[in-house]
């Protein structure tokens, strides 16, 4: 969004946005702790920060690998998918192009209407520094990117030895000095394939277990019809659709993005499997058609009891770290809003109603925008991925520009000034 309000301002300067983004890390990091060495995105390289909406854009991925003079090499590769390290560099390659318009180490606390006269033309958000130090910026606009939060089972206490796959990263390196007997993994997703295959190779005297309720890791769908659920047009027929029909569609394609893992990981982990039975050395511990179903730590380990399902037979395994990739949940944007959520019209399920272009929909004496970034209920599988997010944020800055599509264009009298919250 920073990057679209960025062009804009340079192609447009008589009608200039003026933008900023609040942002709680205090530098850009784009889940660091899962920037495994030889991981590689899932998502084409064409579905970057901008090329979907202008593929002239001089903030594409191609012309990052142009600046860091790889352009060649990166075309002699043959490949469409770069590695996820790679694609972190060019976020921060981008990042660092727009940070006039970022305030980092600034956490969001709550949003607040401004009400004059009976109406609510502004917002308040107040944010607080690393410090404790309260600022509020009063906003025309307010566009909300949360993202999505871990999400641990009910009775998993994070600790030293128990911790979300998110962690990975900063984790590994310690667990590799203390010399690890057991290493418990939990899941079945792409995460959990990835850190399982991470931990077996970073830590070569540990026995990594592995704990799923399938007998064995489902391949994702990636398959060229089924990918048309990302494209852009599949956000229009999937907003204008009846809540049953939304729910038929994320349930049929939810093997494009949750809980699936790549084939050619999926086969790598068998070839370490088989290659560990054939040598009698078997440290990749695969745990079929289980669950976990308690866990107990005490100060010199946590003891998991695993449960076989087709049996019901349980035993009880001792572990020095316990690791779930059990996904993410997305982040309630009402909790943000504060004050402001008043003001936004909820449907049945209790979450907000939100527009076509993104925009939320609020009271009727409201003429300040909220906008929210991540709402699959509504916009579908597309909305908390990288796949639209091009094409997403030019909607977004153009409802903002020029009103909503659904609606009788705004006259521009003040030009709007935009708060975008992470």
């Amino acid at each position: 969004m920073a990057i679209a309000v960025h062009e804009h301002n340079r192609r447009h300067p008589e009608q200039p946005v003026d933008a900023l983004f609040l942002e709680r890390q205090p530098s850009f990091g784009w889940h660091r702790g899962m920037l495994i060495d030889d991981a590689t995105m899932q998502v084409s390289f064409l579905k970057d920060l901008v090329t979907m909406r202008d593929p002239s854009s001089d903030f594409s991925f191609l012309c990052y690998l142009r600046d860091r003079d790889r352009l060649v090499e990166f075309i002699n590769h043959k490949t469409m998918f770069p590695l996820r390290t790679e694609f972190h560099d060019y976020f921060e390659w981008a990042a660092a192009r727009v940070t006039d318009q970022v305030r980092y180490g600034a956490e969001v606390v709550s949003v607040r209407p401004v009400e004059v006269d009976g109406e609510v033309a502004h917002f308040d958000v107040i944010a607080k520094d690393a410090d404790g130090l309260i600022s509020t910026v009063r906003a025309r606009n307010v566009l909300i990117g949360t993202g999505l939060r871990p999400r641990l089972p009910a009775d998993a206490v994070p600790s030293d030895r128990v911790w979300h796959n998110i962690e990975l990263m900063h984790r590994v390196g310690d667990l590799a000095r203390s010399e690890p007997h057991r290493v418990l993994v939990v899941g079945s997703g792409q995460s959990g394939a990835e850190a399982v295959a991470e931990l077996h190779s970073a830590l070569p005297g540990t026995q990594v277990c592995a704990v799923f309720a399938r007998y064995g890791y489902a391949p994702a769908d990636d398959s060229p019809f089924a990918n048309r659920i990302f494209d852009p047009r599949a956000v229009d027929h999937f907003h204008g659709a009846s809540a049953e029909v939304k729910q038929m569609l994320l349930d049929y394609h939810r093997n494009t993005n949750y809980s699936v893992v790549d084939m050619d990981l999926i086969e790598e982990l068998y070839r370490r499997e088989y290659r560990e039975k054939v040598t009698g050395r078997k440290r990749l511990d695969i745990r079929i058609a289980s669950r976990v179903t308690y866990t107990r730590e005490t100060d010199e380990a946590v003891y998991a009891t695993v449960e076989f399902l087709p049996t019901g037979e349980t035993e009880v395994l001792e572990c020095d770290a316990v690791v779930y990739a059990t996904g993410f949940r997305p982040a309630d944007p009402f909790d943000l809003l504060g004050r402001a959520a008043a003001v936004c019209e909820r449907d049945a399920a209790g979450l907000p109603v939100v527009g076509r272009d993104y925009r939320v929909r609020t009271a009727a004496n409201v003429t300040a925008g909220i906008y929210l970034q991540g709402a699959e209920h509504s916009h579908g599988l597309t909305a908390t991925l990288l796949s639209a997010t091009a094409v997403r944020v030019g909607e977004i800055l153009d409802s903002i520009l020029h009103g909503s599509p659904d609606e009788a264009p705004v006259e521009q009298v003040a030009l709007p000034q935009r708060v975008a919250i992470s």
